[in-house]
């Protein structure tokens, strides 16, 4: 069953959609429209990977076994064996191989070229319906867009368009082979276009519920089937309820909506934000400047220098608090080369020479480290306290938590918390993510469901495409099976 939905349009109404049932259900609905999906996607609109002929690998075991497959798909392969063996920045084994395929020698800074060639064969199209909140790219559009990313720009690329040809026909450039996540958005939002996805995607939709269905018809007695129910966004305001089954139901949708807490008294009155956006906002509006009293900046990892950065900028004074000593090297400011990313570095170099109680040369900035926010009060005061014990009250304008960011899978029962490697804690990409088989993606507590992206483990676009590798695979040896049968 393929989708008829409109050709043109990226958010095509939904009463365009075909009806769904158990007994005539998609065969996948993915969640989330940023570059996990949009890899998917690609994936099962019938572009397949195979090697390139010719193309030698500097890993010789793994050229060997690349040797043994010309002519084959990578889809069609012992994913598990090709991967064997191969070690990378990913825990994830296929997110190390797709890479290793893509990137031969990426981790030594080479540039070596992909071993892989693209070839779109419809037979083996899987026909599926990408769901997302905004435009197609997911939470990049979310970010403020003069930021530049942290990984390197020909790591953000998808397959099938490079994203340097990209830059160079917008007349834009890499500042040190990086680009700006504005960039980054409008690239991913092309290229659903350019690569003809656009008609799986249905964007301005929130989903609201995922749950499995017990199959009693004699069609769907022998398989699982997944009701997603939401809502979606009609070009004139109005929220028009959906309700659709599926076979399989893949979560790809990061880790970026749902800020974390500090648990703190008083992190809810008005004056303490969560996202970095609410300084941007605060300072387009002209409601902090040179004169205001400082702004508390809470967390030590690139969000937080990025809010250290913007304030900066405009001169408003910041104090700057976290949990761990500045030499900790766990801090990300310890892992990144200083060539690469000068603007961390800077404020790492802040964070050393600049504390409350050591004067330094950068006026307007104050350091705490090895601090944690005891309360907020509704006077806009702070108290925090160090690792002895003491305590210390701040008057502040605002305070800006930015400690990373949890799934919203608010649509799933207990938040997804059974689906997590410890179903006792929330879904967390870093600490708990999803259980799945490392060589399918398939949730081990719930089949038919996949996890991708942030939600697996991944939580760099360069890793990603391996699991987009790994469900695309999976899902057309079910549907082998199911014409087998």
């Amino acid at each position: 069953m393929d989708l008829p939905l409109a050709q043109a349009a990226m958010s095509p109404e939904l009463e365009q959609f075909p009806e769904t049932s158990e007994r005539q259900p998609l065969p996948v609905v993915i969640i989330g429209n940023g570059p996990s999906a949009i890899c998917l996607s690609y994936f099962l609109s019938g572009h397949r990977p195979y090697v390139r002929k010719g193309a030698v690998h500097p890993n010789p075991i793994l050229q060997r076994k690349l040797q043994d497959i010309a002519g084959s798909s990578v889809v069609e392969q012992d994913l598990e064996f090709l991967s064997e063996g191969l070690e990378g920045r990913s825990h994830n084994p296929l997110a190390v191989l797709f890479d290793a395929l893509v990137r031969p020698d990426g981790d030594l800074g080479g540039m070596a070229e992909s071993v892989l060639t693209w070839r779109l064969e419809p037979k083996h199209l899987v026909p599926h319906l990408v769901l997302g909140k905004g435009p197609p790219g997911g939470a990049w559009h979310s970010i403020e867009g003069s930021m530049f990313t942290l990984s390197l720009g020909d790591w953000m690329e998808l397959p099938g368009l490079h994203f340097r040809d990209w830059m160079r026909r917008r007349r834009r450039n890499l500042r040190n082979d990086r680009a700006t996540t504005r960039d980054i958005a409008q690239y991913y939002e092309h290229y659903v276009k350019v690569l003809g996805l656009q008609q799986r995607f249905v964007c301005g939709t929130v989903v609201t519920s995922v749950k499995p269905l017990l199959a009693v018809e004699p069609l769907t007695a022998n398989r699982k089937l997944y009701e997603i129910q939401g809502f979606h966004q009609t070009a004139a305001g109005l929220q028009s309820p959906f309700c659709i089954h599926a076979e399989n139901v893949v979560l790809a949708t990061g880790t970026y909506d749902s800020p974390a807490w500090l648990g703190a008294d008083g992190e809810d009155l008005p004056y303490v934000f969560h996202k970095i956006s609410d300084l941007e906002t605060a300072l387009q509006k002209q409601r902090l400047g040179p004169d205001s009293d400082p702004v508390l900046i809470v967390g030590a990892g690139l969000t937080a220098a990025d809010a250290v950065l913007t304030a900066r900028h405009s001169n408003v004074p910041v104090i700057h608090t976290f949990r761990r000593a500045v030499s900790d090297s766990g801090l990300v400011f310890n892992q990144l080369p200083k060539m690469m990313y000068p603007e961390y570095h800077k404020v790492h170099q802040m964070m050393t020479e600049q504390s409350l109680t050591s004067s330094g040369p950068y006026k307007g900035y104050s350091s705490l480290p090895k601090h944690r926010v005891a309360r907020f009060s509704a006077d806009k005061k702070c108290v925090l306290e160090d690792a002895s014990g003491k305590r210390t009250v701040f008057n502040i304008s605002m305070a800006f938590v930015l400690i990373g960011s949890n799934p919203n899978l608010s649509f799933l029962p207990s938040h997804g918390k059974h689906l997590a490697l410890d179903p006792e804690q929330p879904v967390n990409s870093r600490r708990n993510p999803i259980d799945t088989n490392p060589f399918t993606y398939e949730s081990v507590q719930e089949p038919g469901l996949y996890a991708l992206g942030p939600l697996a483990g991944d939580s760099f676009v360069r890793f990603l495409q391996g699991g987009a590798l790994a469900v695309t695979a999976s899902l057309l040896k079910k549907r082998n099976v199911d014409l087998m049968d």
